[in-house]
């Protein structure tokens, strides 16, 4: 592989060669993921980043089994056991939630899934991808910066919204208000229209224009001038507003919220985690808009780097297996290369190109920065 990997974690170089030295077996890694299937191109992604992250490490004993989930839960299961026959203990993957179930059967095996979601995982699992604790922590402190304190959150009425309450519980975040909306567009106009009191301000201003009208002031005509260019008059409540949602779903809220005379202007548009979504340079009136993220810069070399290697381009995912190559490695190199329970339950920093983890009791945090989609730009705040 000619490609020079210019960006590398810190993980890597904290390990002390001689430790592995006195090592005498092999080092066995299991890798979950679809690599047939309609999710082919996700596995095989994540594939070649866990050999990139390998090539990193450049030592022999350390040695990755990828095994074809076909995206199922009943073959993940079937090729867990077969890896777990052989004595492989540490896995990467699965890469989906819902091929989870009946992994705690495997007790003495550990699972770092590329999953975000926490609840309800088998106690063996330990989630790895960006969470939406991670995530609240970091607009925690983007609330801190701004003086922010009468945040509205928006969640949707989707099967993640147990995991938005969690994180909302266990970060201590502070919010004026929680709202749920119905993702159906003919619904979600009206339900915004209710939590931001559109009505009530659309009928402030119309009684404000007849006060106007019927009154004696010596700059009335200016006034009413001013008046009839608004759409409504009077505060929401918020400074800020929090939406738990993506993609088109995401620019349907926001859309409602301009139309119910609710601007990134004066109230501070937030989303969660957006892996810098180029589509969102389009929606120029909901600008800005800011979200937590990994770091942006590692990100953009980890893509040039992996399209030198594959030509092709990989998938978030791949990012969050690189890091946990280097992970698993690390955390081995501290027990003697002995695969035990205090590995993933000892609390421990690192940091990989996607920034900082935090690990302990089976949990990992990523300590995410913050950007700000504004002129066709992904400006950092933090």
């Amino acid at each position: 592989m000619k490609a020079d990997i210019k960006f590398f974690l810190v993980i890597f170089f904290l390990v002390v060669s001689t430790k592995f030295a006195n090592a005498n077996s092999e080092i066995k890694i299991g890798l979950l993921a679809p690599f047939s299937g309609e999710f082919k191109d996700v596995g095989n992604s994540v594939f070649g980043s866990a050999r990139i992250a390998l090539n990193k490490i450049n030592n022999d004993n350390i040695n990755i089994l990828p095994r074809d989930t076909k995206g199922k839960n009943l073959e993940t299961l079937k090729q867990v056991e077969q890896l777990y026959i052989e004595g492989v203990r540490i896995f990467i993957g699965p890469v989906f939630n819902k091929n989870l179930k009946g992994l705690e059967k495997f007790q003495d095996a550990y699972f770092l899934s590329l999953t975000n979601k926490i609840l309800n995982n088998p106690k063996n699992v330990i989630s790895a991808g960006i969470n939406a604790r991670s995530q609240f922590n970091a607009i925690k402190k983007y609330q801190k910066i701004n003086k922010l304190k009468k945040t509205l959150i928006l969640i949707p009425k989707k099967d993640y919204k147990e995991e938005i309450e969690q994180a909302i519980k266990e970060t201590k975040f502070k919010a004026k208000k929680v709202f749920y909306y119905d993702i159906e567009p003919t619904k979600l106009t009206k339900q915004i229209e209710k939590v931001t009191k559109y009505e009530i301000r659309k009928k402030n201003l119309e009684e404000e224009i007849k006060r106007v009208e019927n009154s004696d002031e010596n700059n009335k005509e200016k006034k009413l001038e001013d008046l009839n260019k608004r759409d409504t008059l009077g505060k929401i409540g918020y400074d800020s507003v929090v939406i738990a949602d993506f993609d088109e779903s995401l620019k349907s809220v926001t859309t409602s919220l301009l139309y119910t005379d609710v601007s990134p202007k004066n109230i501070s548009f937030i989303s969660l985690n957006q892996w810098f979504d180029e589509t969102l340079f389009r929606e120029t009136a909901s600008q800005p808009i800011s979200f937590p993220s990994v770091n942006k810069e590692n990100f953009d070399q980890f893509q040039i780097s992996f399209k030198e290697f594959y030509d092709y381009d990989p998938n978030q995912l791949s990012l969050i297996t690189y890091d946990l190559v280097g992970l698993v490695y690390y955390l081995l190199s501290q027990n003697n290369f002995e695969v035990s329970d205090k590995i993933f339950r000892k609390e421990n920093r690192f940091k990989g190109i996607s920034g900082i983890f935090q690990i302990k009791n089976k949990k990992i945090n990523h300590e995410l920065n913050f950007y700000s989609v504004y002129n066709g730009s992904f400006i950092k705040i933090f």
